[in-house]
């Protein structure tokens, strides 16, 4: 519920989705930006660590887009990325990304999109009893588990940050 109020197209859209997939699981819009992790993060009231950042690349050689749901303290390794899908991965445009997932950058959710996505999960969110993913908007968002995650993307769990 967003205050009683109705949801906007692009969170009602990720809403569907959940529903459809039997997950209990509510979208709520807020007054804040949760465009970064870190806004996002003091909106609702978590870690950095709980956001869980949908990414968009393309791939180099197969011009696919691909999904990395990483933690919202992660940087995410462009080269482990590439080695895991065995092609380069450079940045998206804000159109390939509109174009993919029919959302647009900061409100990405980690499932729902138009096109089916290559997808791999920060292994790092697995540890965390409860995360947050943006749902349609920069001012939508999710509560969910580690496993509805990986349900929900259909991505394997793996090493995907830069390691410090």
């Amino acid at each position: 519920m967003s205050g009683g109020q109705p949801l906007s197209d692009a969170a009602r859209r990720v809403q569907e989705f959940l529903d459809a997939r039997g997950l209990r699981l509510e979208v709520v819009e807020l007054p804040g930006s949760t465009r970064t992790a870190a806004e996002a993060a003091q909106v609702v009231g978590c870690e950095v660590a709980q956001i869980a950042k949908s990414l968009i690349f393309r791939g180099e050689t197969s011009d696919d887009p691909v999904l990395v749901v990483a933690s919202g303290v992660n940087r995410v390794d462009l080269k482990r990325v590439a080695a895991l899908l065995g092609e380069p991965v450079g940045k998206a445009d804000a159109a390939f990304v509109r174009e993919h997932t029919g959302f647009t950058i900061g409100g990405i959710p980690p499932a729902g999109h138009l096109t089916p996505l290559t997808t791999l999960v920060d292994e790092d969110l697995l540890a965390l009893p409860v995360i947050w993913a943006a749902a349609g908007t920069p001012h939508a968002v999710f509560q969910l588990t580690p496993g509805d995650l990986l349900r929900l993307s259909n991505g394997p769990a793996v090493c995907v940050k830069v390691e410090e």
